[in-house]
Parts: C-alpha cells; sequence; structure tokens
C-alpha cells in the first residue's frame, strides 16, 4: 500500500517562516518611525492646548499659570487659579504621548502675577518616543529642533 501523506514537509514550513520574517524585518522599523511621528504630532497639539489655555488663564486671573498642573483640574467643583480645569489631567501631569513637557517662568510683574512663559517638549525617550524637541512661549510661536532642546532661537515650525 502506498499512502500519500497530506500537510507540509519542514521545508515548506521553514521558507514560510523565512518570508514572515523578511516582512518583519521591513515593517518593524517603518511602524516604529510611524508612532514617533504621531508623538511629535500630538506634542505640537499639547503645546498649541498649552498656549491657549495659558491665554484663557491670563484672562481669568490676570497672569499666566506658574506650573502646567494649574491648569488642568482640580477636586473641587469649581476652578481655580491652582485648578483651573482647562486641560486634561494627563497633559497636566507634564508627560503625554511619550513627551514631557516643562513649563518655566520666566518674568513676573511687581504684583507677582507671571507676564512671560515658556514651554519645553522633549522626548521620554529619544530615539524611541520622538526625535524633535519643540518650544514655545507667550509669543504662541512653536519652535523645533531636531537634535538637542528647542529655545527661543530655534527656527519657527513652518
Amino acid at each position: 500500500m502506498n499512502r500519500r501523506q497530506k500537510g507540509f514537509s519542514l521545508i515548506e514550513l521553514l521558507i514560510v517562516v523565512t518570508i514572515i520574517l523578511i516582512i518583519s524585518a521591513i515593517a518593524i522599523p517603518n511602524l516604529m518611525r510611524s508612532k514617533m511621528s504621531a508623538n511629535e504630532t500630538a506634542a505640537v497639539g499639547a503645546l498649541k492646548a498649552l498656549t491657549e489655555s495659558s491665554v484663557m488663564y491670563s484672562n481669568s486671573y490676570g497672569g499666566f499659570p506658574r506650573a502646567i498642573s494649574n491648569m488642568g483640574p482640580g477636586g473641587a467643583p469649581a476652578s481655580s487659579s491652582a485648578a483651573a480645569d482647562l486641560i486634561d489631567s494627563t497633559l497636566a501631569s507634564g508627560v503625554k504621548s511619550g513627551y514631557k513637557f516643562t513649563f518655566t517662568v520666566l518674568a513676573t510683574d511687581p504684583a507677582g502675577n507671571v507676564v512671560s512663559y515658556a514651554i519645553t517638549a522633549v522626548p521620554v525617550t529619544p530615539g524611541s518616543t520622538g526625535q524633535k524637541s519643540f518650544y514655545t512661549d507667550q509669543s504662541g510661536t512653536l519652535r523645533v529642533s531636531p537634535n538637542g532642546t528647542a529655545d527661543s532661537s530655534s527656527p519657527p515650525i513652518g
């Protein structure tokens, strides 16, 4: 009796596994670049939201906030200068979408109100969560640095 076995041979399975590994080696770096690009776009959007929220905060409380957390939600039902409820709690924590946001007070008036500030956004893990860093201040101009930390002398986003 000559029975024919059904199924795949070991060689055929090895060829399929090899093809899958080659496709994965090509696709994974593209996926990582896409994720970094998405994080960078989200960081720019967050900086725009922080700038707009800072202006609203200034209109309500007579000066810009002293920290990002001042624009976040508070536990009380009513907003205050310590918790204005202008941004979500994730952004108010200072880390969102693979970026760390740092709020710096640059100048105050004689009454102690903040009149100028700077916000920087740097990747939490450079080369993994993002490559570029971003900067903005009370002027609302967004600036970018492809490597290192962006500052007021970095080129504006065009």
